[in-house]
């Protein structure tokens, strides 16, 4: 199930784009943006991931840290950050523990096959450690600049 406003966001352990272990812990006091994406190097996700660079002095001015999560290797994450000069945060949660805990590791229908997989969703994670929006079911175009609203509203 996925995590709602108002819960507590889970301290998982994850792996940076050059391999380093780290937990969203590291955010404790701040306000964060945690996004869940597919797969790198994907169109959607590409445009998500650009977008969010595109206005990353913005949440930095903020204070806001920008997170993006997928299962992919931290290896494949560090050639898609340098392929696209993205500068979020890109962050490895290949064994899905950040994906279970989020809920977003989910049942999805493709032309009627089922298969399990990430669910395109974004978290505004407040100061205090509590979700403050959760946006499920993310359409990319405009999303970015939504989030970055949202985030000065806090």
């Amino acid at each position: 199930m996925m995590l709602e406003q108002g819960d507590s966001a889970p301290d998982v352990a994850l792996k940076d784009a050059d391999g380093a272990d780290f937990t969203l812990d590291r955010y404790r006091g701040k306000p964060a943006v945690v996004y869940f994406y597919p797969k790198a190097d994907t169109p959607g996700c590409t445009n998500e991931a650009k977008d969010f660079t595109e206005l990353g002095a913005d949440f930095a001015k903020l204070g806001v840290p920008v997170v993006g999560i997928s299962k992919d290797k931290p290896a494949k994450l560090k050639k898609f950050a340098d392929k696209y000069g993205l500068t979020v945060t890109l962050a490895s949660d290949e064994p899905g523990a950040a994906c279970e805990a989020f809920g977003t590791w989910v049942e999805k229908s493709l032309y009627g096959r089922k298969y399990m997989g990430i669910e395109r969703s974004t978290f505004l994670i407040g100061a205090d450690g509590r979700i403050a929006r959760v946006w499920p079911k993310v359409k990319v175009k405009g999303h970015a600049a939504d989030v970055l609203e949202a985030a000065k509203a806090l």
